[in-house]
C-alpha cells in the first residue's frame, strides 16, 4: 500500500497588512520532503499519522515535498496567488512523478486564506483528487479553527480535526487519519458524512475547552464518538479573522457507510451548540488593559501570584499597549514576552550586543493601528539567545534571535523576531530568566498558554486583556471589515435560522 503524504497549512489573518509570500514559506527546511517531512511536527498530526503507519506492514509512505509553516508565523496576511499556485503545482508534479498512490494523507489547517481562492483547502483537494484518480482516499487532518464547509468532503473522503483549545489532540487525530485511511484503502470502511453549518461567530478568546460551555460541546462530541463505533465528529469553531465565504462554526460527522447515523450526530450537535450560543459567545472575562494591570497591582499586593496578564488582541504581535500601561501604573517584577521587533533585534545583533550592554531602542508599534505606536525603552540587554524558543506557537520556521532586557522595577522585557504565542512557562525559562524574579507574566496569547500556565497549575491569577478600541484582534467581530462574509448572518450580529435540523 503506497500513501503520499504532505503538508500545506496557515492560519491566515486576511486582516493583517502584509502578504505570506513563496519566499515566507521558504527558508532552510522548507519545502520538506521524504524522511524530512515525515519527521516534522512528532507530537502533532504528523508524527501521530506516521507512528501508526508505521504499525502496518507493507505499508510505503511517499512524502510529496512540502512548504511548512511560513516564517512568519500567524502573524501574517493573504497568502498571495503565486505562492498557492508555486507550491501546489510543484506537490501536483511530484505526485504524478511518484506514480500510482493507494491514499493520500494532507495536514492542513483549515484557516488558510489564498487571494483569488475562496476555500484553499477544498480547492487543493479538487486538485489532488484530479491527480492521483477517484480509487484513491483521500484523508485529512484540520485545526479546529478551521473555515469550513462541505466542500471539501466533496472530492476527499475523511477529515478528522482537533477537538480541545490548547490543542492536546493533535496526535491522536494523525493516528486516526492514519487508522482509517488503511481501513478504507483496504475496504473496510466507506466513509458517509454530513456537514453542517452553524451561524455562530465566536472570538479565539472565548474559545477555551477547559471550561464549560466549550468543554460541554467537546463532550457531546465525545459521546457520540463513543457510544457509536466507526463515527467521527469534527466541529470547527471557525477563525473570526480569515474573511472567508465558509467562516463561522461547522459541524461535520463521518460514519461506516451510514448516512442517516452521520445526519442525526451533525443535526444533534448542531442543535446544541446554537442552544447554547449565548454561553458560548460570552465564555471568556475581557479587562481593559488599564482594568487588567490594576487588577494584577490589586493581585500582587493581596499575594495571588504568579500573575498571567494576557493580550489576546494583538495578531501582529508588535503592539505596545500593556507595555505602555505596566510602565505607566509602575506595575514591577514584570516579564513581558513577548513584543515583536525584528528591525530593533536585527540592530542589536549587527553591532554585536550581549549581556550587560546599555539598551536605548524603540520597539513594536506600527504595523497596523491595532498594533499602536513604537515605545522607547532603555535598560541594559540581559541575554540574546540565536534561534526562537522551542515550542513557541506562532515562531515560524524563520530562526532569528530573541532578546531580552533589564528594565526598572525588576521588570523584563523579551523581544522575539515575529509573533510568538509563549505556550509553557519554560520556554521562558530557557531564554535564562528565573522564574523566581517575576510575581507577573504578560504574554500574548488567546488560549494557548492555558496549557503550561493555567492546565499546569502555574498561575493562581489569570487576566485576560485588550486595547479600548476594537482594533484588529477585537471581540467586537463585526467591526472588522469583511469583504466575503458578513457578520450580520451569524449570531450574536444578526438574527440568522437556526442550522438545519437544530431548535431555536
Amino acid at each position: 500500500m503506497r500513501l503520499a503524504v504532505l503538508q500545506f497549512t496557515h492560519e491566515t489573518v486576511t486582516f493583517l497588512p502584509n502578504d505570506t509570500t513563496r519566499e515566507d514559506f521558504t527558508y532552510p527546511g522548507s519545502p520538506a520532503s521524504g524522511p524530512d517531512l515525515l519527521a516534522t511536527d512528532p507530537k502533532g498530526y504528523m508524527g501521530g499519522f506516521v507512528q501508526v503507519a508505521g504499525e502496518h506492514r507493507g505499508v510505503e509512505l511517499v512524502g510529496i515535498a512540502s512548504p511548512l509553516w511560513p516564517r512568519t508565523g500567524t502573524a501574517s496576511g493573504w497568502i498571495t496567488a503565486d505562492a498557492y499556485a508555486h507550491f501546489v503545482h510543484a506537490m501536483l508534479a511530484e505526485l504524478r512523478e511518484q506514480g500510482p498512490v493507494d491514499g493520500v494523507y494532507m495536514a492542513l489547517h483549515g484557516a488558510m486564506a489564498v487571494r483569488g481562492v475562496p476555500r484553499p483547502e477544498a480547492d487543493l483537494a479538487r486538485q489532488v483528487r484530479e491527480a492521483v484518480g477517484q480509487q484513491a482516499v483521500i484523508a485529512a487532518t484540520f485545526d479546529l479553527h478551521g473555515n469550513e464547509d462541505a466542500a471539501f468532503l466533496d472530492h476527499a473522503d475523511m477529515s478528522f480535526a482537533v477537538k480541545y483549545f490548547p490543542h492536546y489532540d493533535g496526535h491522536l487525530q494523525g493516528q486516526r487519519a492514519a487508522r482509517m485511511l488503511i481501513r478504507a484503502v483496504r475496504g473496510d470502511y466507506r466513509p458517509a458524512h454530513r456537514t453542517l453549518k452553524v451561524p455562530i461567530l465566536s472570538p479565539t478568546v472565548a474559545q477555551w475547552t477547559g471550561a464549560p460551555p466549550w468543554s460541554d460541546l467537546v463532550q457531546r462530541a465525545l459521546v457520540w464518538e463513543a457510544r457509536e463505533p466507526d463515527l467521527f465528529v469534527n466541529v470547527f469553531f471557525g477563525f473570526p479573522w480569515g474573511d472567508a465565504p465558509d467562516g463561522g462554526m461547522t459541524v461535520q460527522t463521518t460514519t461506516n457507510g451510514d448516512p442517516g447515523l452521520a445526519a442525526r450526530a451533525a443535526q444533534d450537535i448542531a442543535a446544541f451548540a446554537w442552544r447554547n450560543r449565548k454561553a458560548l459567545v460570552a465564555a471568556a472575562e475581557i479587562h481593559t488593559i488599564a482594568d487588567g494591570v490594576r487588577l494584577a497591582r490589586e493581585a500582587v499586593a493581596d499575594g495571588a501570584t504568579p500573575i498571567v496578564l494576557a493580550d489576546h488582541s494583538d495578531r501582529s504581535g508588535q503592539a505596545t499597549w500593556l507595555l505602555r500601561e505596566i510602565l505607566a501604573q509602575g506595575l514591577g517584577r514584570c516579564l513581558v514576552a513577548t513584543i515583536a521587533s525584528a528591525e530593533t533585534i536585527a540592530a542589536l545583533v549587527a553591532r554585536g550586543a550581549g549581556p550587560d550592554d546599555p539598551f536605548d531602542a524603540a520597539v513594536g508599534g506600527g504595523a497596523d493601528p491595532s498594533a499602536g505606536d513604537a515605545i522607547r525603552v532603555t535598560g541594559t540587554v540581559l541575554r540574546v539567545v540565536a534561534a526562537p524558543a522551542p515550542g513557541v506557537a506562532g515562531s515560524g520556521g524563520s530562526g532569528g534571535h530573541w532578546v531580552s532586557v533589564r528594565l526598572a522595577a525588576g521588570n523584563v522585557l523579551v523581544l522575539s523576531p515575529q509573533l510568538a504565542q509563549v505556550v509553557e512557562p519554560a520556554e521562558l525559562w530557557g531564554l535564562g530568566l528565573d522564574p523566581a524574579d517575576y510575581d507577573v507574566v504578560a504574554i500574548k496569547s488567546r488560549v494557548h498558554f492555558r496549557r503550561g500556565f493555567d492546565d499546569s497549575g502555574y498561575a493562581r491569577t489569570i487576566l485576560l486583556v485588550e486595547p479600548p478600541e476594537p482594533f484588529l484582534g477585537t471581540t467586537r467581530l463585526d467591526r472588522l471589515p469583511y469583504a466575503h462574509m458578513r457578520a450580520a448572518d451569524f449570531y450574536p450580529y444578526g438574527n440568522p435560522p437556526a442550522p438545519d435540523g437544530s431548535v431555536a
